[in-house]
Parts: C-alpha cells; sequence; structure tokens
C-alpha cells in the first residue's frame, strides 16, 4: 500500500516538475521554438531561472498563498508603516525573511543541481528509462520542497499579523478588497 502511494506521489511531482519546467506550448509552436536554449548551459532552465534559485526568489511559487490572503514577509516589510507593524512584529518578519531566504537559497541550489545532473544524462548521451524517472523524481522532490518552503513562509508570516492587518495588506496590494483573510489562526 506504502509503495503504491509512494509511486502515486512521485508520479504528481515528475508531471509537476515538467510542467514547470516547460511551461504550456504555444498553439503554433514550430520544430525550431527551442532554437538558442541548446546553448543553455542548463537546457531545462533559462539563466534568470538559475539565478531565480540560486537567490531564493519566490518567482511566483508562493501565488498560492497569496492571493488567498496569506501575506508574504517581503512585502509585509515593504508595507511595515502603512501595516502598523509593531516593532516586534517588524523584528519578527525580518528575522523570517532572513531565515526563509537562506532556506529557499539552499534549497534552489539542490533544483539547480539536480536538473544540471539531468541534464547530464542527456548530455552524455548515458540516459535511460530508469535513470531518467530516477533523476526526474528527485528534481520534482526539491522543486516542491523549494515551493513548500515559500507557501509555508507566507502561513508564519500571516500568524504574525493581525486579522486587520491582514485585510489592509489585501487592500494595499489589490486582492479583492482585502475581504477573506484568513480567520482563527492567529498566534501572538
Amino acid at each position: 500500500m506504502r509503495t503504491t502511494k509512494n509511486r502515486a506521489l512521485c508520479r504528481t511531482l515528475l508531471t509537476v516538475s515538467i510542467l514547470f519546467s516547460t511551461g504550456p506550448a504555444p498553439a503554433n509552436q514550430t520544430a525550431a521554438s527551442y532554437a538558442g536554449q541548446e546553448q543553455r548551459s542548463i537546457k531545462a532552465l533559462s539563466e534568470d531561472e538559475i539565478k531565480g534559485f540560486l537567490s531564493g526568489s519566490g518567482a511566483g511559487y508562493a501565488r498560492a498563498a497569496e492571493l488567498n490572503s496569506y501575506p508574504g514577509p517581503m512585502h509585509v516589510i515593504e508595507l511595515a508603516e502603512r501595516l502598523r507593524l509593531s516593532e516586534a512584529q517588524l523584528a519578527a518578519m525580518r528575522e523570517l525573511m532572513h531565515s526563509h531566504k537562506a532556506e529557499a537559497r539552499q534549497l534552489g541550489e539542490e533544483v539547480v543541481q539536480l536538473e544540471r545532473e539531468l541534464d547530464a544524462l542527456f548530455a552524455s548521451r548515458s540516459a535511460t528509462t530508469e535513470a531518467v524517472q530516477t533523476k526526474a523524481r528527485e528534481a520534482g522532490i526539491a522543486l516542491a520542497r523549494y515551493r513548500a518552503s515559500h507557501l509555508t513562509t507566507h502561513i508564519t508570516a500571516t500568524r504574525l499579523l493581525e486579522p486587520a492587518q491582514v485585510e489592509r495588506y489585501n487592500n494595499l496590494r489589490g486582492y479583492r478588497g482585502g475581504a477573506g483573510y484568513p480567520v482563527g489562526n492567529h498566534h501572538h
């Protein structure tokens, strides 16, 4: 039973990894649509994507949290005065951002390294179905951990705020007029 669940999870993570790596294909895509990308150091990642992972950039990975009334620490810090954060809240938010960035950079390095290893299987002409499935699974899991780090940081940031601050944040960011902030999850 556990093996079946693990296989299903791995297939899901592989699918997510492929979707994140390739994105949607345009309807009029031609055979040369990847032209020029063969020069990339890691074929599946642009230089901007590599830099983003290595810097721990959010790159939209926490959008599910952000757009469902779970503010992110970076924007909370930027809006600190307008949100009327207390000194303690601001200090906690800065610490959260600092620790999250360190974690995200480490996880981003792992994503880049695993994508490099996957690329190397093909570049060295040693790709086999088993090796690719294993490496793609590892890369998918690393990407899932990277995304989860960004999402859970939004949960922690939200817990540091009062409901009225979350509502004000939503208004300032232009989301749904500020309605729909989570209630009952705040721990001060």
